[in-house]
């Protein structure tokens, strides 16, 4: 955030706390999606952790085939057998989906597609702060599950988000390009680590009916951008060469 920016936001502040718990309090509350987190295969050509927060956890899909979890492996499994496990919670910060992580037995994955950072903006985790918990969750994959890429969803383009009103959307848009800025440093210090960056025009139908969370159809583009990042990482030996 520029020292402008940062200037602004001085009177701002109260206005800023009273449009968060008046967002919280009003934003429609929608489920988690319903549907398989995991499948058991004998052998398969790729090994895919989808991991993280709401987002992961399909809130503002009916159910996981329709979530990104679902539309991922779909895209997937056409090139080959996949092995997929989701291990996903609403409201959790990058600190949180670790201690999540850390509930679940040592399963080695060669991909861990990562959803991270919206609870970082709203509950205002320091920078500092921030860059350590990426660390951590990234030795933890690569040394306790193995992980040969650890794909980082960006965090998304708040500031489009429809449930929040101005100038709060405004104010967690410019925190989100902050925390995407160290994401992107860590992505370039950790070579096991790629960012996922898809610039799309914004559409209202890419947000769920809460004005919040990634509807069906943004989970698609979302989808094709992980399948597309991991079929030609060359971190990873599934390609469609290889795969047919």
């Amino acid at each position: 955030m520029s020292w402008l920016a940062k200037i602004a936001m001085i009177p701002l502040a109260p206005w800023l706390i009273r449009q968060g718990n008046r967002a919280r309090r009003d934003t429609v509350r929608l489920p988690e999606a319903k549907g398989e987190r995991f499948n058991t295969v004998e052998a398969s050509d790729l090994s895919v952790l989808i991991l993280g927060d709401s987002a992961a956890a399909g809130v503002g899909c009916a159910t996981q085939s329709d979530a990104i979890t679902g539309q991922l492996v779909h895209q997937l499994q056409s090139r080959g057998t996949v092995r997929w496990r989701l291990i996903a919670q609403s409201s959790l910060t990058c600190a949180g989906v670790h201690e999540l992580l850390l509930q679940h037995a040592d399963e080695p994955f060669d991909v861990v597609l990562v959803s991270v950072g919206v609870n970082d903006v709203t509950r205002r985790t320091p920078i500092a702060q921030w860059r350590w918990d990426l660390e951590v969750l990234t030795n933890e994959l690569v040394k306790r599950h193995q992980a040969k890429l650890v794909l980082f969803s960006a965090v998304p383009p708040m500031h489009r988000f429809t449930a929040l009103p101005q100038p709060l959307r405004w104010f967690v848009g410019e925190q989100a390009h902050n925390l995407n800025r160290v994401l992107e440093q860590h992505c370039q210090d950790f070579e096991t680590c790629e960012i996922l960056k898809f610039d799309i025009p914004f559409h209202p139908r890419y947000l769920a009916s809460d004005g919040y969370h990634p509807s069906g159809e943004a989970c698609t583009l979302w989808a094709a951008a992980a399948a597309s990042a991991i079929l030609q990482s060359p971190k990873l030996q599934f390609t469609p060469s290889a795969a047919q």
